[in-house]
This record gives structure tokens, C-alpha cells and sequence, in this order.
């Protein structure tokens, strides 16, 4: 039994794997003053709802990009899970080049997302994050990383124009009933969904342009859902992308424990 942990800034996917199937995924509010003993605590109720214990697992492998949880989760490892744990970082065996000017500089989940982009669809590919940022990371068709993409995300930009705009205020993440508001809660609907699908298709056309070929974009992320059908240029949503990539970096890397 593996646990597979995407700690983004946002929210904090878990996925329980048996071998290669996904048995169980959970989404959770990222905290960044949790301590090691809280996440044992979550995870153990979480595993009590299957009728497991953290005893029952074999191992985890984490992903982390907020470095205090980092050492908490380091933390876990020793404690409860007998230093079955990896973290995502340098040293781990990805089977993916990285073609960056510095390769330290990609994020432990835009790599994780490359890896599981790339084993899907076995070719030129593009995948989509809708995060607290929307990452682009493009893989060539030799399973190279090439680099990417980064722009601020939809909650990031919703909270911003309501701190910064005194008349504006946050609205659900919904699609509006058409592009032209009828009042400034759709509006704002229609902005942040048709505003986000435009850029999206913006960049992964220059990106297609600038790779000279075609390929696949795959969206994941919480606000996937919610976004990419309204754009053109996805081919593919799949929303357990990062812990498929996970699942794939601790299949590699097990051997080394």
C-alpha cells in the first residue's frame, strides 16, 4: 500500500495506491503550521475510513513546494513510517532528462506532472496545472523536459482584483450563463472562466508554434474542470495527473530504500 502526497499551496492531494490501482484520493486545505504529529493524525483517520492503519502502509513518496512542510514530512518518515518515505527533489530517479539552464529551478510538482503527462500520451506533451498557479511544462517526444510556463493562478488573481478593486468582491468559480454579465457577480464569473480559458489557448498555441509541432495538452489541478472546457486547445483533463506521477517516481525509486 502506497501513499502518494501532493502538497501544493493551496490544497494538499492524497492518493492511496494497491500496486498501480488508485484505491482512494483525498483533497485537504494546505496548512503551513502543521506539525508532524497533525499529519499523522490526518492520515491515520483518513486510512481509519478504509478500515487501515499507518501501520498497513508500505511506504510514501512526497511532493512538496512548501519547503517548512518538507520537514515535516521528513519528520513523518522517521517517526511513523519507518523511512518509508521519499521526497521528491534532486537525487530521485525520474527517467526524464531536464533541458533547463538550471535544473534545481523546476518545482517538485511540475516535474512530477511532466513525468505523468509524458507516460500517458508517449509524445510530444504540454501539461496544464490549474493551481495557485497555472504551470505549463512541456516534455519533447524523446521524454525531455524542455521547460515551461508560469502565470498566476485563478484564485490568486480573484483575490487580487477584490483586495485592490474597493466595488469588487470574490465570486464562486463558476461558468456564467453568458460572456456579457448581466450584473458585476457575472461579469466577474465571465472574466475569471472565459479570461483564463483565452490565455490558456494564447500560450499553448505560441508554445505549439515555438515547438514547431504538434502536442498534447493535458490539464490537471483543482480548477481544471472548470476551465478547460471552455478551452480549444486541451485535448485531455485528468484531474489525478500529480499522483499518477508520484505513483511512477516511487515505482523507479524504491529499490534505493
Amino acid at each position: 500500500m502506497l501513499l502518494a502526497i501532493d502538497a501544493g499551496n493551496t490544497q494538499t492531494h492524497i492518493g492511496m495506491y494497491e500496486n498501480e490501482e488508485l484505491a482512494e484520493h483525498w483533497r485537504l486545505h494546505t496548512d503551513r503550521d502543521v506539525t508532524v504529529d497533525r499529519i499523522a493524525t490526518e492520515l491515520a483517520g483518513l486510512l481509519g475510513l478504509r478500515g487501515l492503519r499507518l501501520g498497513d502502509i508500505d511506504g510514501a513518496i512526497v511532493s512538496s513546494v512548501v519547503p517548512v512542510l518538507s520537514h515535516e514530512y521528513e519528520l513523518l518518515s522517521k517517526r511513523y513510517l519507518e523511512g518509508q518515505l521519499l521526497m521528491v527533489g534532486p537525487g530521485l530517479k525520474t527517467g526524464m532528462p531536464i533541458r533547463m539552464d538550471n535544473p534545481h529551478e523546476v518545482g517538485a510538482d511540475r516535474l512530477v506532472n511532466a513525468l505523468a503527462a509524458y507516460e500517458r500520451v508517449g509524445t510530444t506533451c504540454i501539461a496544464v496545472d490549474f493551481g495557485t498557479a497555472v504551470n505549463y511544462d512541456v516534455v519533447s517526444a524523446e521524454g525531455e523536459y524542455l521547460g515551461g510556463v508560469l502565470a498566476p493562478g485563478v484564485e490568486v488573481s480573484l483575490d487580487a482584483l477584490s483586495e485592490r478593486a474597493a466595488r469588487l468582491f470574490k465570486v464562486e468559480l463558476e461558468p456564467p450563463r453568458s460572456t456579457i454579465g448581466r450584473s458585476t457577480y457575472a461579469a466577474l464569473q465571465s472574466g475569471m472562466v472565459y479570461g483564463f480559458a483565452g490565455q490558456v489557448d494564447g500560450i499553448l498555441g505560441r508554445i505549439r508554434e515555438e515547438l514547431g509541432e504538434e502536442a498534447t495538452a493535458v490539464a490537471t489541478g483543482g480548477h481544471a474542470p472548470i476551465i478547460a472546457p471552455h478551452c480549444d486547445l486541451i485535448d485531455e483533463v485528468d484531474d489525478l495527473l500529480t499522483l499518477t506521477g508520484l505513483r511512477l517516481i516511487w515505482e523507479r525509486n524504491r529499490p534505493t530504500l
